[in-house]
């Protein structure tokens, strides 16, 4: 975990102690599976839930959501409910693990009293894969802070511009994302290649780290670009690189809501992303972006050039997202789940 990763999340706890909320961090629950550690980590979710006996148990992702759920129930915690955060049965595990995956998590979502689902297409998936029938499912959109995010002044623009040795004419098209397969970051570089044959005076930004990172480096000295790709790295100040970008693209292979597209609209940032996942829920084609094929590089061109130019497009397209945005703020999903919270509880009692 980068320096930065880790301030970050120290914020983020000094944020819920500033509230009032007790913070515990279970150092077993690892990411990666390790059968010695998930035990560890069971008994102490476990033994956290007996000390506070709550009469909900929330939990998030997918293994920490098994193990979570498994403990709560042992500890008879009388309401269970799980978000999963993505559709997780495609791109992120290979095939076996993938059907490992989807039996445990039918067998977990029988003691599961809601499957809170971003986007309508991840409620889909789940009924798809039998994991629960419709009326366990309920939809809420991951909110944002939408105050956060506004456009720098035009001077400050221009001059995160030039710190970045980008000419003040030029146009950037971004993303923000991890560098892994699943992200589909090679489809841009590829897809870049196409449009800095025909617009030199275009940069792309690459913000966020990962495994690829070096591949893609390669791959954009190969294919003749290098000079006109950025690559940030891990960054905390999300809004202000977006709103450097005049374009805003997502090339996935899979995504649960697309959470960075609801911030990217929020700056007033016309999309181009690919057609998977929970991306149609946020992204309607020619309105607020355009929809492409995933591993499409030549039609994620297109779509690009078509917005490089095409100012008044760009412009319209980033308003009829900052408008649909309001439909993601913060106060809106905590609403949401605070009615959940109180139907389930009502139901119970």
């Amino acid at each position: 975990m980068k320096y930065e990763e880790i301030k970050a999340k120290e914020k983020d706890i000094q944020i819920l102690e500033s509230e009032g909320i007790e913070f515990i961090q279970c150092p077993f629950l690892l990411r990666r599976i390790n059968v010695i550690k998930d035990l560890k980590a069971f008994f102490d979710i476990w033994r956290i839930i007996k000390k506070y006996n709550p009469l909900i148990v929330h939990t998030h992702s997918s293994k920490a959501g098994l193990l979570g759920r498994l403990a709560a129930k042992l500890a008879r915690v009388p309401i269970i409910i799980h978000t999963p955060h993505g559709h997780v049965f495609f791109g992120y595990f290979g095939s076996f693990k993938t059907k490992i995956f989807i039996i445990l998590e039918r067998f977990v979502s029988r003691i599961t009293d809601k499957i809170v689902a971003l986007t309508n297409e991840e409620k889909k998936d789940y009924i798809k894969f039998r994991i629960a029938n419709e009326d366990k499912f309920d939809v809420i959109y991951s909110g944002i802070e939408l105050n956060k995010f506004k456009e720098l002044p035009f001077n400050e623009n221009q001059n995160f511009k030039r710190e970045l040795g980008i000419p003040e004419n030029y146009l950037v098209v971004g993303t923000v994302g991890r560098l892994v397969p699943v992200k589909g970051p090679e489809f841009l570089i590829e897809a870049a290649k196409y449009i800095i044959s025909k617009y030199p005076e275009v940069f792309f930004i690459f913000t966020g780290d990962g495994p690829l990172e070096q591949n893609l480096e390669r791959q954009a000295f190969k294919s003749g670009i290098k000079d006109n790709i950025i690559f940030l790295g891990w960054r905390n100040d999300i809004a202000g690189i977006i709103s450097v970008y005049d374009i805003f693209a997502l090339p996935s292979l899979n995504e649960g809501m697309g959470r960075v597209l609801v911030e990217a609209m929020a700056l007033g940032k016309p999309i181009v992303a690919s057609n998977v996942g929970g991306i149609p829920d946020l992204v309607t084609h020619g309105k607020n972006g355009f929809l492409v094929p995933p591993k499409n590089p030549e039609k994620l061109a297109k779509y690009i050039q078509i917005l490089i130019g095409d100012k008044e497009k760009r412009k319209k397209m980033g308003q009829a997202g900052k408008e649909m945005v309001k439909n993601f703020s913060k106060e809106k999903m905590v609403e949401k789940i605070a009615n959940l919270y109180e139907e389930l509880l009502t139901q119970k009692n």
